[in-house]
């Protein structure tokens, strides 16, 4: 089987990795030409990486073109706001029938589509059923290092879901597969958000309770929006909502926490972002659900705070104070509407 990854950054080349590991011709394409470069002589990613040997059987390109041509299956892991920019480049140019599995996450600001409306806005309606998402607790360099690690594929399609779980699955990668495309996508995008607030909480030494707390909150918010788009609530207590939420606030590979920590200890998003060599989704995902939940009518008081603080400069501890002192009421109002 010969594969293209679409993105060079840590999720893409952990997962082209686990493919050539497995013995697939592998082709990954990177937007930095001198890294496709470095990949293809040394056998490491040192920018997004570092310290991972990457088999013989995974080459790199800058030819965005090449990594779609004469493909099997193809996976898009780029950053969720140039999707439509960089999958919409080439969707002409990928063959019919071909599985494309996507492992980006986020809400595009403004449209507010999911990465899965965005791909079927692009790409032309024969590849409309060969459209899968990979999404759940999964760290790039913990699948890299090959640490045990499970996720979920969804796909409308479920033959074609059951191609990819084969095609990924290892004794150290277990992929399960689900029909509830929005409640994977929900999930994993709006976890983001929610751990930059986790972030904020332990940057501020607020204790585990909070942390416990914030996090099981941040699942109700998730959850309504998940409900309100059709998305089965199951969906978001399993591999791709709870799990996916509790890595991402807990572990310290977590670049949307460590924005959150940032903020926490009073530095601003210019100087953050000034810092980082990676994207962390939160920061623009904050922005569509602030969008979404009032498009939708829903109140989402975690994430307009995380919105507040990340967009609009409001102070960390402010937002704890606000979010803590709001009108008193029952747990599970308002997740049926």
């Amino acid at each position: 089987m010969n594969i293209g990854v679409i993105g060079g950054g840590s999720w893409g080349t952990a997962l082209a990795k686990l493919l050539a590991d497995k013995g697939y011709a592998v082709q990954i394409w990177c937007y930095d030409e001198s890294l496709d470069e470095t990949i293809n002589t040394t056998h490491e990613n040192n920018i997004y990486l570092p310290d991972i040997q990457l088999p013989d059987n995974l080459v790199a390109t800058s030819d965005l073109e090449e990594v779609v041509t004469n493909k099997d299956m193809i996976v898009s892991v780029s950053p969720s706001h140039v999707v439509r920019q960089v999958v919409g480049e080439v969707g002409n140019k990928i063959a019919d029938c071909t599985p494309i599995v996507s492992a980006s996450k986020g809400i595009e600001n403004d449209s507010l589509m999911l990465v899965s409306d965005i791909l079927e806005d692009v790409l032309p309606s024969r590849l409309h059923p060969y459209l899968s998402y990979l999404s759940g607790p999964s760290f790039a360099r913990e699948v890299a290092k090959q640490n045990p690690t499970a996720v979920t594929i969804a796909s409308y399609n479920p033959n074609l879901a059951r191609h990819v779980q084969e095609t990924f699955s290892t004794n150290r990668f277990r992929c399960y597969t689900t029909q509830d495309v929005y409640g994977v996508e929900i999930g994993g995008a709006v976890k983001n958000v929610i751990a930059i607030a986790a972030g904020a909480v332990q940057a501020m030494d607020l204790g585990h309770n909070s942390t416990a707390g914030m996090i099981t909150r941040g699942l109700h918010e998730i959850t309504k929006i998940g409900i309100k788009l059709g998305a089965n609530p199951l969906t978001l207590s399993g591999l791709a909502g709870m799990g996916d939420l509790v890595l991402t606030c807990t572990g310290g590979l977590s670049r949307n926490r460590r924005v959150g920590m940032k903020l926490g200890q009073g530095m601003t998003l210019q100087q953050i972002l000034d810092e980082m060599k990676m994207v962390a989704e939160g920061v623009k995902t904050s922005r569509s659900v602030h969008q979404l939940s009032e498009k939708l009518g829903l109140e989402l008081p975690l994430c307009h705070e995380v919105y507040q603080v990340v967009h609009e400069n409001k102070p960390a501890m402010q937002a704890v104070e606000d979010i803590m002192s709001r009108d008193l009421k029952p747990e599970l109002m308002g997740l049926y509407g």
